[in-house]
């Protein structure tokens, strides 16, 4: 192995990979944002979503049943890509506690595909939207 490929590895092993364990461990031990919303669990579900696929998030894993997603954004221009994890706990019918946690795939990325803050941004316009729009008749069809 030659001289540079070792100081390359090295320092990734320096630096660590963010990966989907590792965000679902910074969730457990308390990491991300966290915010209330007034939408039932299925609407926080559905916006959710909207959003991880809005901002170029791939295939998401969607474990429902236990109440989180997870889905990670490829790299660009700006970034190696970001791993990205959403949890929800309905609080009663019609509120639901959602935590976002991102993580730079490469801890010496400077950027995100995703940011916690703009994640929630999103999701409140889209909860403004939903509470804004007239009800729409059921479809006979």
């Amino acid at each position: 192995m030659t001289t540079h490929a070792s100081v390359l590895l090295v320092a990734l092993a320096l630096t660590g990979c963010a990966t989907m364990s590792s965000v679902i461990d910074e969730q457990k031990a308390g990491g991300g944002t966290t915010r209330m919303y007034p939408v039932s669990f299925d609407e926080a579900w559905r916006i959710s979503i909207d959003i991880f696929r809005r901002e170029g998030g791939g295939p998401i894993e969607e474990h429902k049943d236990e109440k989180y997603m997870l889905t990670e954004a490829s790299m660009n221009l700006y970034t190696a890509g970001t791993v990205m994890g959403a949890w929800f706990v309905p609080i009663d019918p019609t509120t639901t506690k959602v935590t976002i946690v991102t993580q730079r795939k490469m801890k010496t990325n400077v950027f995100t595909v995703l940011t916690e803050g703009t994640f929630h941004d999103q999701f409140a316009e889209a909860v403004n939207r939903l509470r804004l729009e007239p009800a729409k008749p059921a479809s006979n069809k």
